[in-house]
C-alpha cells in the first residue's frame, strides 16, 4: 500500500477513536462535580473506558506518523470533531442540524485541499536531543501560562491540551522513526528523554482536555482540534524540514484549505454550543398517570370517628 494512503487510512480510524473518547469524556464531565479530584475520577470505569479509546487512537496515530509527515497526519485530526458530531447527537438523542452538516462539509473540503498540498513522503528526519529539550521546555512554559487561574478556563485548558497533544505527536514521530531505522541503539539518551516527554505530554493533554470538557464539548473540542495540528505542523516545518508540495505556489491552496477547515470547525463548535443548552434545558419526561374518577369522593376515616362509632354500638 502507498505510504500516503496508509497514513490517511490509519488517521481516519484514529480520528474515530478519538471522537468516541471525546464524547465519553464529555458525558463523564457532565456527571462529575466541579470539585471532584483526579484520584476520585480514576476510580470510575467510564474514565478508563475513555482512556482505552484514547490509547487506541494514539496507537493508530503513531502508526500513521510512521507513514506520513506531520503536515499530512495532524490536519486529519480535525476529523475527530467531524466524527464527534453524529456520535454526540446520537448520545443526546437528537438529529444532526443543518449547521453541523455545513461545518462538516467545509471541514472535509478544507482537509481535502490540505491533502493535495501536504508532502506525502515518509518521514526521515528526527529531532536532536537539544531540539527535543527546547521543544519540551517551551511547551511546559506555554502550558503553565494557559493553565493559570483566570477567565475562560475551559478554552485555555483546551488550547493547552491541543498544544501538548500536538507536541507529543511530533516527539512520537521522532521516537518512531529513530527506533525503526536501526541506525542507533534503542536505549540512547535521546530516545529515553523523548519517550519520557511523550508520556508526560500525552497524559497532560488527556487531563487538560477532561478539565476543558466540563463546560461542554463543542467549543473546547474545536480549540483542541485546531491547536493540535498547528503545534505539530510548526515543529515539522521549523525543525524537521517538512515542506508543502509545489513550493510557494502550493502554499496558496494550503492556506485556502486551512481557512475552510477553520470555518467548518467554528460552525461545528457553534452548532454544538447552541444545541447543548437546548438539550440541557429540556424538561424531564414525566410518566403518564392514569386518573380513575369515582362518582363520589372518598374521604379518609379518622380515628376519632371510628371511636365514636364504636362507643355508640356499646
Amino acid at each position: 500500500m502507498n505510504a500516503t494512503l496508509a497514513a490517511v487510512a490509519l488517521s481516519l480510524v484514529s480520528a474515530a477513536a478519538y471522537a468516541a473518547a471525546a464524547v465519553a469524556q464529555a458525558r463523564l464531565a457532565e456527571r462529575t462535580a466541579p470539585g471532584t479530584g483526579t484520584l476520585r475520577m480514576l476510580g470510575r470505569g467510564a474514565w478508563w473506558c475513555a482512556v482505552g479509546m484514547n490509547a487506541g487512537g494514539a496507537l493508530l496515530h503513531v502508526a500513521a506518523l510512521k507513514y506520513g509527515p506531520l503536515t499530512l497526519v495532524q490536519p486529519l485530526g480535525a476529523l475527530t470533531l467531524v466524527a464527534a458530531v453524529p456520535l454526540g447527537a446520537r448520545a443526546a438523542g437528537r438529529r444532526v442540524t443543518l449547521t453541523e452538516w455545513r461545518g462538516t462539509l467545509l471541514t472535509l473540503l478544507g482537509l481535502g485541499a490540505l491533502l493535495l498540498t501536504a508532502g506525502g513522503s515518509a518521514p526521515h528526519e528526527t529531532l536532536t536531543l537539544p531540539e527535543a529539550l527546547a521543544v519540551g521546555a517551551g511547551t511546559m512554559a506555554l502550558v503553565a501560562g494557559l493553565s493559570r487561574p483566570g477567565a475562560r478556563p475551559g478554552l485555555r485548558h483546551a488550547a493547552a491540551s491541543g498544544i501538548t497533544s500536538g507536541v507529543a505527536s511530533a516527539l512520537t514521530q521522532t521516537l518512531t522513526v529513530a527506533a525503526t531505522d536501526h541506525t542507533g541503539p534503542l536505549l540512547s539518551a535521546r530516545l529515553v528523554v523523548v519517550a519520557v516527554l511523550v508520556s508526560a505530554f500525552a497524559m497532560g493533554g488527556l487531563l487538560l482536555s477532561q478539565t476543558a470538557y466540563r463546560g461542554g464539548l463543542g467549543a473546547p473540542l474545536a480549540v483542541v482540534t485546531l491547536a493540535n495540528p498547528v503545534a505539530a505542523a510548526a515543529i515539522g516545518l521549523a525543525l524537521l524540514g517538512e515542506r508543502f508540495q509545489g513550493g510557494a505556489a502550493g502554499l496558496v491552496p494550503a492556506l485556502l484549505g486551512t481557512a475552510a477547515a477553520v470555518r467548518g470547525v467554528i460552525l461545528l463548535s457553534r452548532a454544538q454550543a447552541q444545541t447543548a443548552p437546548a438539550v440541557a434545558g429540556a424538561p424531564p419526561a414525566t410518566p403518564s398517570r392514569v386518573v380513575i374518577s369515582s362518582p363520589r369522593p372518598v374521604r379518609p376515616v379518622r380515628r376519632e370517628q371510628r371511636r365514636r362509632v364504636g362507643a355508640g354500638r356499646h
